[in-house]
């Protein structure tokens, strides 16, 4: 880095989490480029979210101060985490350009609910079998630490608009030649609210939100379906000063697997049988979705190539049931590429005795490869 993190924050090398987001907040408000109309004012800003990045996540932190350098790729969030899926939520960016125009962006009446937030999460077929906890990180509009989402400041009140005196719009009268017109608008002050705070907290500027990035546990249950999603009660935006939060609604994308392909609760694979074990038919084992599961699948005798052999019970297990669905192994029949002269007398014998007709005509060296291989 060109820059040391820490001082882009202007924090110490031993500050505390908390002092390091109150200091991403302060210079985020100078460096924003709503309000910086430097010419480096994005690059600054992406500099600073950078420094903010790596030194608000622990693990990369201290990665930072034993290396020097940024760790792993930059842009928030754990790796698992896809941000392209966000609807109704922000980059940290956003976040401010929405914090500094309030919650009536265009002028019209303030939303003081908080909006649901969406992310999409990726799990491996694996964490779906058995059930996992992630860990995720995401930037929203927070309630303020600083005054607990109330946006009062010390001796702060919530008081009555004196422009619209609670009416939460303003009458405008022009007086034509056609006579007087009465325009109603949004109170510009108070935002349709009706009222406004008297000392406001000056960390949320009476909001009772600030751009923050949140951690959350996410119990991604056994069995569910990619494109799921699981709703968290309160973890989206934050409401104007103490109203209702949105939920965080996190999409579930199980990535392609290796060896299975999923088909709703069944798993399909593929194994390779040889020509012998087609005829007569065999037991083979294959791998089953869980750590150390051995699966015994039963080849029919004359099984063909291509063939799918059922093995009930050992597909995915369902979601909300202790039941599992089942494994369909795809058969692939080989044929060897070399036989030693002893297995080409056998299976020229099994022709004579099935009275098919085979090619008798080898080579010399052909000869002499068998001779060796005999």
């Amino acid at each position: 880095m060109a820059k040391d993190l820490y001082e882009v924050l202007g924090v110490d090398r031993n500050a505390t989490d908390d002092e390091i987001k109150k200091a991403f907040r302060h210079k985020a408000r100078q460096l924003h480029p709503d309000v910086n109309k430097a010419a480096d004012a994005e690059e600054q800003f992406k500099e600073l979210n950078e420094a903010y990045d790596v030194l608000s996540d622990a693990n990369k932190r201290a990665q930072y101060d034993r290396f020097g350098t940024i760790p792993g790729a930059s842009g928030g969030g754990q790796p698992y985490v896809d941000f392209d899926d966000i609807f109704g939520g922000f980059g940290m960016g956003d976040l401010f350009s929405s914090f500094f125009g309030g919650a009536a962006a265009g002028g019209g009446r303030a939303r003081r609910e908080g909006r649901d937030m969406g992310v999409g999460l990726r799990v491996t077929l694996e964490e779906v079998a058995k059930g996992v906890k992630k860990e995720i990180a995401y930037d929203r509009l927070a309630p303020c630490p600083e005054c607990g989402g109330s946006g009062l400041g010390e001796s702060g009140k919530v008081v009555t608009c004196p422009e619209c005196h609670g009416q939460g719009r303003v009458v405008t009268v022009q007086h034509t030649f056609m006579g007087d017109m009465q325009t109603a608008t949004t109170c510009p002050r108070c935002h349709g609210t009706g009222h406004t705070v008297e000392n406001p907290c000056p960390e949320c500027e009476g909001q009772g939100r600030v751009p923050d990035r949140t951690q959350v546990s996410v119990e991604v249950p056994v069995g569910i379906r990619d494109g799921q999603q699981l709703r968290l009660a309160g973890f989206g935006e934050a409401g104007m000063q103490g109203s209702a939060a949105g939920d965080l609604i996190v999409t579930v994308r199980v990535m392609p697997h290796e060896y299975f392909q999923r088909d709703g609760d069944n798993l399909h694979t593929r194994v390779d049988v040889s020509i012998v074990q087609a005829c007569l038919g065999a037991e083979i084992e294959v791998g089953g979705i869980f750590d150390g599961e051995k699966v015994k699948v039963q080849i029919p005798a004359g099984c063909q190539n291509d063939q799918v052999v059922r093995t009930r019970g050992f597909g995915m297990p369902r979601f909300r049931s202790d039941l599992r669905g089942d494994l369909f192994v795809h058969v692939s029949v080989t044929v060897p590429k070399k036989l030693s002269k002893r297995e080409r007398e056998l299976l020229e014998e099994l022709a004579r005795e099935m009275g098919q007709s085979y090619s008798e005509e080898r080579s010399t060296f052909q000869k002499i490869k068998d001779s060796f291989a005999g």
